[in-house]
């Protein structure tokens, strides 16, 4: 009688967890990734304690990562037993792909965002070494892949807002960041995107992707990220209304040190 095959054995995982203002919740966030083998924690320039812990950025972070597969989080997401169990057997079971889409199961103060769009809300969190990248942008810098990234059935959770007093700062801060983006890009800005996007933004999100179903729940968080979007091209207007008056903005620092960004091929090329 022939024997069982022996189960392969996973490749190694490094997590990598970045964070901001996080110290409430990036012990939780190690927690649920004790079961990786080595986790990386990397502040973004935190003015609370989190700063004590580690410093710097994801690619950066990538980088530093000593084994062949990489998992990332923020500190405000949590990796669940399922999608732990689907991460082992995908891995052990040798899959040909490079990067992986992780679905992301969004909550505003306990309570699950089922609409609104945000219920497919899915980013790539885990890549092969090498085979992912986040572009030179402030704010929704998805990580680009060398080929197509594969889905996982599994959700990672995503505590999204705890409370306004948590969350607010948090939205003022992607408002002048996603300002920035846009005066780096030489975006423009007048009523139809302070006012039209706005509109648009909660219409979209409250009416067409069915956030009404949320019950108050789903108006608050969609009047949220309006917000948002407000925030983000009135900051804009203020800024070039005032550069034509000759008042430059006082814009947030940008990493332009070109090895952060850089491919692994491109960085080993430019070092000949």
């Amino acid at each position: 009688m022939a024997e069982a095959p022996t189960p392969r054995e996973r490749p190694r995982i490094s997590a990598v967890i970045t964070t901001y203002n996080e110290e409430h919740n990036v012990a939780d966030c190690i927690e649920s990734l004790l079961w990786c083998d080595e986790i990386v924690v990397v502040d973004s320039f935190s003015t609370d304690n989190t700063a004590e812990i580690a410093r710097s950025q994801k690619n950066w972070a990538m980088d530093q990562a000593r084994h062949d597969w990489i998992l990332i989080l923020d500190a405000d997401e949590r990796c669940t037993p399922e999608l732990e169990a689907e991460i082992q057997s995908v891995l052990a079971g040798g899959s040909a792909a490079e990067a992986f889409v992780i679905r992301r199961r969004v909550y505003f103060m306990d309570r699950v965002i089922r609409f609104s769009g945000w219920q497919h809300d899915r980013v790539v969190r885990l890549v092969k070494r090498g085979a992912g990248r986040y572009p030179n942008k402030r704010v929704h810098a998805d990580m680009q892949t060398r080929s197509a990234p594969q889905m996982l059935h599994s959700p990672m959770l995503h505590f999204m807002i705890e409370s306004f007093e948590q969350y607010l700062p948090r939205i003022v801060k992607y408002g002048f960041w996603g300002a920035a983006q846009g005066w780096r890009n030489n975006r423009k800005s007048g009523a139809v995107e302070v006012f039209g996007r706005t509109v648009w933004r909660f219409s979209r999100m409250y009416v067409f992707q069915l956030g009404f179903l949320d019950g108050m729940a789903g108006l608050v968080f969609c009047l949220l990220q309006a917000f948002g979007t407000y925030l983000k091209w009135g900051i804009l207007w203020e800024w070039r209304a005032n550069a034509a008056r000759g008042r430059m903005p006082s814009l947030p620092e940008f990493d332009e040190d070109d090895s952060v960004w850089r491919w692994r091929e491109q960085e080993e090329n430019a070092q000949g």
